[in-house]
């Protein structure tokens, strides 16, 4: 059985891009979509004397939100799977929970309670930064979250590092139909400036020479293994995040690896991918790899 398309829904605007975003992934994957809305109105209301037919009104705004939301992914494309659900638990503990049966989670960018001027919600930073599965937080511009670009980018670091999130975006752009960008990032190091144009000429065609060895070696078996897909292979001198965040401008979905290190405890994410969280003009998709 295929594990579902989880969507953490509660009523936002943001969370509405996602599920919209959500049942196309669905659909492009055949998968069912699992909608839920976390809430802890049980805690805090108490329990309703057995007599009593009042019943709560975050119980029910919560019903309300997960059903519109369903009814709102019928809608937009009927042949796709949807169920949804109210869980008596916090939004984070709810959606990592959820990931262990998931076959990927998805979020927006801020909750309905996030203060306006935050770029990303505390909630999608959790998720991202812990779930075991995939993450893909929804973000940028409609054009961006529409597929409109017909590409997906992927930032490869070291390929033992990388080799989850490469498999991930090689899927994502042959279930799209659409081409796949591979970017990897250098710098040279501060000792090689440019008193010497000459040697600092030879230098960086060393330096990209080794990135494009590096993407060759990262990319070779998810090549194989997807014949169909149309890759690009791009190494550019700069700040890995500055050099993914300029990608991200023409990108349907950036896809980044987080490393998980096997013990540890608490955020585990890395500075390119929370700042990719942060700023990405298109919907990120983080990928755990377990080191």
């Amino acid at each position: 059985m295929e594990l579902p398309l989880v969507v953490g829904v509660d009523g936002s605007d943001s969370s509405l891009q996602a599920v919209d975003w959500a049942v196309d992934e669905a659909a492009r994957h055949g998968l069912p979509l699992r909608l839920v809305y976390a809430s802890l109105w049980e805690r805090y209301e108490g329990s309703r004397p057995s007599l009593s037919t009042d019943r709560p009104a975050e119980e029910i705004m919560a019903e309300h939100i997960v059903a519109s939301s369903a009814e709102r992914a019928r809608l937009r494309n009927a042949e796709v799977k949807v169920s949804g659900e109210v869980l008596p638990d916090d939004a984070v503990s709810v959606l990592l929970r959820e990931g262990h049966e998931a076959s990927a989670l998805v979020t927006g960018a801020r909750g309905r309670s996030e203060l306006a001027g935050l770029l990303l919600g505390s909630v999608s930073l959790t998720v991202a930064a812990r779930a075991a599965c995939p993450v893909i937080v929804v973000r940028g511009s409609e054009q961006n979250r529409q597929g409109t670009f017909g590409r997906v980018v992927v930032g490869v670091g070291d390929t033992t590092e990388g080799s989850a999130a490469v498999r991930f975006a090689f899927r994502e752009a042959e279930a799209r139909g659409c081409a796949l960008e591979a970017v990897r990032a250098w710098r040279r190091p501060a000792r090689e400036d440019a008193d010497h144009p000459v040697l600092a000429d030879d230098a960086a065609h060393t330096h990209n020479e080794r990135a494009s060895a590096t993407l060759d070696d990262a990319l070779r078996e998810a090549v194989r293994d997807h014949p169909r897909v149309d890759v690009e292979r791009r190494p550019v001198e700069g700040p890995t995040h500055k050099v993914l965040l300029d990608a991200s401008t023409h990108a349907d979905l950036l896809v980044v690896g987080a490393q998980r290190r096997n013990g540890h405890f608490g955020l585990q994410l890395g500075r390119v991918a929370h700042a990719l969280l942060h700023h990405s003009e298109c919907p990120v998709a983080v990928i755990a790899q377990r080191v």
